[in-house]
């Protein structure tokens, strides 16, 4: 995938969902990972041409101390974008201290808190993850098997309680254009230390799309499209052009 491909995706769900208003200024949520690098490329990108003027404040959360993210501050220099990294030590109380036995839950919340935290610091109004279109599927999936409810992530939600606005500008781009994208802009990812990764819930969900996909071609396609029109709670409808 290309740049001009990625653009065309996040301003289709940009304008589809209204997520950026005028003078927004948009805090991303940089992990290191390509999904989250491609974000920024995408925000970047956007903002050169977008009718809406919006600014954007890079922010990583280090929960290693060990991870090296010097090449996302590198990248963040090239494009323009300022970039704050906050130093915690979540790793050290989830993995430690708590010793818990299902570390994600707890590491997503204290992370999201750090970031919302720091983007209201900065001034933003708004925060950017980089949740793509397979994340959708899969997360409706998790709910379904370990929740019993039929749920995903909203293309944007408002925190009333930090005064801030989440939005998914990556709606509507499947993982493996993201990968595409990685491999030919040569995106800087850095490696992630963390002991859990590759052992969680969502890989299991991620594996189990992938055999449904293979056994039933178009699956993938048929259940985001489920998420789409489900009329889940708290789902905005679509207000851009068909």
């Amino acid at each position: 995938m290309n740049l001009q491909k990625l653009l065309s995706y996040t301003r289709r769900a940009v304008d589809d969902y209204q997520m950026i208003s005028p003078g927004d200024k948009i805090a991303v949520g940089i992990s290191g990972g390509k999904d989250s690098l491609t974000l920024l490329y995408a925000l970047r990108g956007l903002q050169r041409f977008y009718p809406n003027p919006f600014t954007i404040e890079a922010i990583s959360i280090a929960v290693f101390k060990e991870m090296d993210l010097n090449p996302v501050k590198a990248l963040c220099g090239e494009l323009g974008v300022p970039y704050t990294i906050v130093p915690t030590d979540i790793s050290e109380i989830v993995f430690k201290e708590r010793k818990e036995d299902n570390p994600c839950s707890l590491c997503a919340k204290m992370r999201k808190g750090a970031f919302n935290e720091k983007a209201k610091e900065l001034g933003c109004n708004k925060v950017a993850y980089a949740h793509h279109k397979d994340d959708i599927v899969e997360t409706m999936l998790m709910s379904l098997i370990f929740e019993g409810r039929f749920h995903s992530f909203s293309p944007y939600t408002y925190l009333d309680r930090m005064d801030l606005t989440v939005i998914r500008p990556l709606l509507y781009v499947p993982e493996a254009d993201i990968i595409g994208f990685k491999n030919q802009y040569e995106l800087p990812v850095c490696k992630n230390p963390c002991p859990a990764d590759g052992h969680t819930k969502r890989e299991y969900a991620k594996n189990l799309v992938r055999q449904l996909s293979t056994e039933h071609p178009g699956a993938k396609e048929r259940m985001f499209t489920a998420v789409i029109n489900g009329r889940i709670p708290g789902w905005p409808e679509k207000k851009g052009k068909e």
